[in-house]
């Protein structure tokens, strides 16, 4: 029988037990990135607490059935491969294996389905289709089509948008800077948009003409495809909550009747140096940007995760520095648990979740995390747990309990005697995340090559099953 895991619901305002609606499987969706540039690390905040989530549920004997979906199609993306005279496919595949890579490097589980809003046009078409003849949509001379918002009286729930008065604009005709296209009430969102010049080739034809859908639809449609038209849970971060999420509402439950997710988990923004994170204060860091500045992946998840969830994280540069330190205690005890023991990967640790002892010195830890995903309250139970290392009495229950706590929070341990794993270029972290990323993906030959340009600088990658080691060529 799975565990109880409670979760803080953005719908009730309560924390309440995540439930799969077949008893056996959690079902559910994240907003993945819009692949136009580089992942900085406030999206990735939303997707390691997300992975955290994943691996509790599984680590406490769920079944999961993760979807995270890439926009392919967008203003942004639109305007950029046009300006760089790219088409859409060969630019978002260029950052969308750079968000991979960075995914592999910072040790997050892949989605089990990882759709893309191009590949599913027709599906969004269809659901337009519903909604037109519902008469919850309806189209503008342009050929553009637009979801009434006042045929949906239940819109605003997710957000509480009604109580901060939102003004539909009355009706008659409006302009909207974002959405361009007239339409009867200033709230009303698009659907599908109609062709602009600036589109170029990137259009798609509907019965109503010729165009792209819109941002929110593409959600929807993706979200059902792979996990039905009512599902247990769906996340993303705090900013997406209005409009993004209170559309697909909208569109999702006006077209089918039914409730469009159980519960909706929601992540905070994140803080750098106490100030809003944008290129313009300097402070917007991607990865890569922490990469070069001599922070390893593993030291970026470990602050990413360390705060409440739900509650905005400040992102310091002084923190680095102690995740590191907090990394190398957990690794010291790591290998002495480990006497004897032998090594146990996540899968194994999944496998024997039913099984898995609650007497344990981690026990304590373990409910943290079952709790809300009491991050902070989990590492700190472990750390006391461990100026007791040498009485424990069982020793392999004590193992398995500390293994379950560092794979739920997904940490790859530096190992325990070295610290080479600091010393790193990060370049060569780089190149072998990347090539991580390949050989996930089963892309032989970028994967040789990245191997190849590693040898070229000195080091040599080895794999494992579930991860890999780098190490000077001797």
């Amino acid at each position: 029988m799975p565990q109880d895991i409670l979760l803080h619901d953005t719908m009730t305002r309560s924390v309440k037990n995540v439930r799969a609606a077949d008893g056996e499987t959690v079902r559910f969706y994240c907003c993945g990135p819009t692949v136009y540039g580089p992942a900085h690390i406030g999206n990735f905040r939303t997707f390691v607490a997300q992975d955290v989530l994943r691996r509790t549920l599984e680590l406490a004997g769920w079944k999961t059935k993760h979807v995270r979906n890439i926009t392919d199609v967008d203003d942004k993306t639109i305007r950029q491969s046009q300006a760089q005279g790219q088409t859409l496919g060969e630019f978002t595949g260029h950052w969308l294996g750079l968000f991979r890579a960075d995914c592999a490097a910072l040790n997050l589980l892949p989605p089990h389905v990882e759709p893309g809003a191009v590949a599913h046009i027709p599906q969004q078409i269809k659901l337009v289709e519903a909604l037109l003849m519902k008469q919850h949509a309806y189209r503008t001379e342009d050929g553009s089509v637009y979801f009434r918002i006042e045929s949906f009286p239940r819109y605003g729930r997710l957000s509480r948008v009604k109580e901060r008065e939102l003004s539909t604009g009355g009706t008659g005709s409006g302009k909207n800077l974002s959405d361009e296209y007239e339409r009867e009430s200033l709230a009303d969102f698009a659907l599908w948009k109609a062709r602009k010049p600036e589109d170029g080739a990137n259009v798609w034809c509907a019965p109503w003409g010729e165009g792209r859908p819109g941002w929110h639809l593409e959600c929807s449609c993706m979200s059902m495809r792979y996990l039905g038209e009512s599902f247990d849970l769906h996340g993303g971060g705090v900013d997406l909550i209005f409009p993004h999420h209170e559309n697909e509402i909208a569109q999702s439950e006006a077209a089918t009747g039914k409730e469009f997710a159980a519960h909706w988990f929601h992540t905070a923004h994140l803080l750098v140096e106490n100030r809003k994170m944008s290129k313009s204060e300097g402070n917007l860091f991607t990865l890569e940007d922490l990469n070069n500045k001599g922070c390893t992946p593993m030291e970026t998840r470990y602050v990413l995760l360390a705060g409440k969830y739900s509650q905005p994280l400040n992102f310091t540069l002084e923190s680095l520095s102690a995740a590191r330190a907090a990394l190398k205690k957990l690794a010291k005890a790591a290998a002495s648990l480990s006497a004897g023991a032998g090594e146990i990967s996540y899968e194994q640790l999944v496998s024997q979740a039913a099984s898995l002892s609650v007497d344990n010195p981690f026990h304590a830890a373990w409910e943290a995390l079952k709790n809300d995903l009491n991050v902070s309250e989990a590492l700190g139970q472990t750390f006391v747990a461990l100026k007791d290392a040498g009485n424990f009495a069982d020793k392999t229950a004590a193992w398995l309990g500390f293994q379950r706590i560092i794979n739920a929070l997904g940490l790859v341990l530096p190992a325990a005697d070295d610290d080479a794993i600091v010393s790193v270029p990060a370049g060569v972290q780089e190149l072998a995340a990347k090539r991580w990323a390949a050989k996930q993906t089963k892309n032989w030959q970028l994967a040789d090559e990245y191997r190849a340009r590693l040898t070229a600088l000195g080091w040599a990658m080895q794999d494992a099953k579930d991860d890999y080691k780098l190490a000077p060529l001797k």
